[in-house]
């Protein structure tokens, strides 16, 4: 009697087990997938209208506060897009599903324990989870922003006076990525070797001209243990030398723009650096569309004949580009030491989880920046970014609020391992860079 009972219980227990394994299946898919069973909507909201100054109160819940101040100063009027699906690569998310369940956090902020590759946190963020804005940090930061290895290559930076809107200097860089651990789609794979120092991962940035900055050269090396400070090393090529930045430098102007090199990327820094808080979940307009769908500008004649985002608004500060209504998890950072800021709140794209729309506050707790990062679908772009699954940093803008004055950003990102050489995120590079 007890074996037949054993053996009737059998396949009992098996369809017991599966609903953990189906509900840690059905997150990933949730997490990847947002918008499978239809867009977010908002009333009145539609593709093609535009929101000012005249309307936002009636969409006031569909912005963020930086925005929503944005288009009632009338600075910038949005122009709404269709909500579309930015399916993340194919690679990145079979290694999330191949890991799902292994990331864990540590004991102190910065620590992550078994986590190999992709999305280290699948599950819905929750308000009683402490944690959960650590979480979300994660996720951003082994992230598939530019993928395993990109460059941007040319990138020009222009500085602007946001009430008069004069050009005062127009900057051209060469900005160059490489994953190191963790990598998921292009060779070698999991990791680049020898990596003695047990890097995460480099970013070296070259300027190009003018004349003055020419050579100019960054390099920041992150490393596999959260808890190191990253390496900086600053090139000038008037001084032929390399020497390394001091800690507080990343919060510093990086080259007299309004960024600083803790703002690359929406954050580039630890997760440890800062006391992350989970917000809650909105649906917001976020800067996400078609590349080649969006007025161009014809002013850089780029050789292949890459035109590149426009930009219009108060002062020319803003990307004239569609924005679409998404899923976003709204993060607050605050610094754990010294800095010239109180705290970011992140507007991180659930799907992506690319930090698209910052709001920086100044020791006294007033707004002081804000900052956009457009996104282009990578089918929509070059040809060498489509399929890649990579969606495209494609024009960013920081507007300094308090001071009237921005900085913006255009694009000419390629997903291509070739043009990024593990040797080039080596301080040995700097010095051969003439």
């Amino acid at each position: 009697m007890r074996t037949t009972l054993t053996l009737a219980t059998l396949p009992l227990l098996a369809g017991l087990a599966l609903p953990a394994f189906a509900s840690s299946e059905a997150e990933l898919d949730k997490s990847f997938y947002p918008y499978k069973n239809g867009a977010p909507a908002f009333p009145g909201l539609a593709p093609g209208m535009i929101i000012n100054k005249a309307n936002v109160e009636q969409f006031k819940d569909a912005l963020d506060s930086g925005m929503l101040q944005m288009i009632r100063n009338g600075w910038y009027e949005l122009k709404v897009g269709k909500t579309t699906s930015f399916d993340p690569d194919k690679h990145y998310v079979d290694a999330t599903r191949k890991n799902l369940g292994s990331a864990k956090l540590g004991p102190k902020t910065g620590d992550i324990e078994g986590f190999i590759a992709g999305r280290p946190f699948v599950d819905e963020p929750q308000s009683s989870d402490p944690r959960a804005g650590e979480k979300l940090a994660w996720n951003y930061k082994y992230g598939i922003n530019w993928g395993d290895n990109a460059t941007i290559t040319p990138f020009y930076w222009k500085y602007r006076d946001l009430q008069s809107g004069k050009l005062e200097k127009t900057l051209k860089f060469s900005f160059n990525f490489l994953n190191l651990k963790h990598r998921v789609q292009h060779a070698p794979v999991p990791e680049v070797t020898p990596n003695p120092s047990n890097l995460f991962r480099g970013i070296y940035v070259k300027v190009l001209e003018p004349q003055d900055l020419k050579n100019t050269q960054l390099l920041i090396q992150r490393y596999e243990d959260d808890q190191k400070m990253d390496d900086a090393y600053l090139y000038l090529g008037f001084q032929r030398r390399v020497r390394r930045l001091a800690t507080g430098q990343a919060t510093d102007a990086f080259l007299g723009a309004d960024l600083m090199i803790e703002d690359f990327e929406g954050y580039n820094g630890r997760v440890a650096d800062m006391k992350w808080t989970f917000k809650g979940t909105r649906n917001i307009l976020m800067p996400f569309y078609n590349h080649n769908e969006m007025k161009l500008s014809d002013e850089f004649k780029d050789p292949d004949g890459y035109k590149y985002v426009s930009f219009n608004g108060q002062g020319e500060c803003f990307p004239d580009v569609t924005w679409q209504l998404r899923k976003v998890y709204v993060v607050e950072a605050a610094p754990v030491g010294p800095s010239p800021i109180s705290k970011r709140v992140l507007h991180i794209d659930a799907q992506v989880a690319s930090i698209n729309r910052t709001l920086i506050y100044d020791r006294k707790g007033e707004l002081w920046k804000t900052f956009t990062i457009g996104k282009s679908h990578p089918d929509a772009h070059l040809p060498i970014n489509k399929g890649t699954g990579i969606a495209i940093d494609d024009a960013f803008s920081m507007v300094d609020v308090q001071t009237k004055h921005c900085t913006t950003g255009q694009f000419k990102g390629q997903v291509d391992p070739k043009q990024v050489p593990a040797p080039m995120f080596q301080v040995q590079y700097m010095r051969g860079g003439e």
